[in-house]
């Protein structure tokens, strides 16, 4: 297999904007409050950040005390992280599979938040997860959701005969590549940027996490927050956005 460019540095600035310049992103509303919930983040603790980009999540992890490092293969995204934090946040240039700045079973904590997916070697990035934390440690994966929405193989559809919105999924349990525009709207064709997202069926996750020595101790699925606007469908858009989720954590414990 070819390897690929699967760095959002070409779009740093696009992707800086997306989160940082925006109300209401999923990010905001689903993302932040649920791992500030989890990862409930403690007064001197140890925390790893992977893949953080510009440092959105790193940011609140540090804010309750927590001694934050924060890791991106993207010097462009970690750049914009160097700006956007306080210098008490630590940010390094590496790649999920390869943490060499980590000292074996130095962190309490790890997160990889919306990223595992565009992560070509998926058991590279979780031996080096596994590897820096301490036993015991947590692992919190947030993915978007691959039962649900499944690169060019999902879609919404309607049904007219029963006024119905389902969820139509062409394909699951095969292992999937496909080459994703990473900054939709763009104006001009020279100025599209593209990324190669991986799909992987849910236990591909688990043998993953297991092979690793990661015990899986939660699972949640987490719904969008979004609502229609009024039309005729909005009733039911809402009803199936809240039955059909978005995202999916996958919670480890190093063994």
């Amino acid at each position: 297999m070819d390897k690929k460019d699967t760095s959002w540095g070409k779009v740093a600035g696009w992707y800086d904007e997306l989160l940082e310049g925006k109300d209401g992103t999923y990010q905001q509303e689903v993302i932040l409050p649920n791992l500030k919930r989890l990862i409930n983040p403690q007064k001197g603790e140890k925390i790893l950040d992977i893949a953080c980009g510009q440092g959105y999540f790193s940011r609140f992890l540090n804010e309750a005390g927590a001694q934050v490092t924060g890791a991106d293969i993207a010097k462009e995204l970690i750049g914009i992280a160097r700006i956007h934090s306080p210098k008490s946040i630590s940010f390094e240039v590496a790649p999920a599979d390869a943490l060499t700045f980590a000292q074996d079973n130095s962190f309490d904590k790890a997160l990889i938040t919306l990223a595992l997916q565009n992560i070509e070697n998926l058991q590279g990035a979780v031996k080096e997860a596994h590897r820096a934390l301490k036993s015991g440690g947590t692992f919190y994966i947030v993915l978007n959701h691959p039962a649900f929405r499944v690169p060019k193989a999902s879609s919404w559809e309607w049904d007219e005969k029963n006024k119905k919105q389902y969820r139509r999924i062409d394909s699951y349990m095969s292992d999937m590549r496909h080459q994703i525009e990473m900054n939709p709207g763009a104006q001009k064709e020279n100025e599209k940027k593209f990324t190669v997202s991986f799909h992987r069926p849910l236990q591909v996750y688990f043998k993953v996490l297991t092979k690793a020595g990661f015990a899986v101790t939660r699972l949640e699925e987490w719904v969008s927050n979004k609502e229609s606007n009024p039309g005729p469908r909005a009733s039911e858009e809402n009803r199936i956005r809240k039955e059909i989720p978005m995202f999916l954590m996958i919670e480890g414990k190093k063994l």
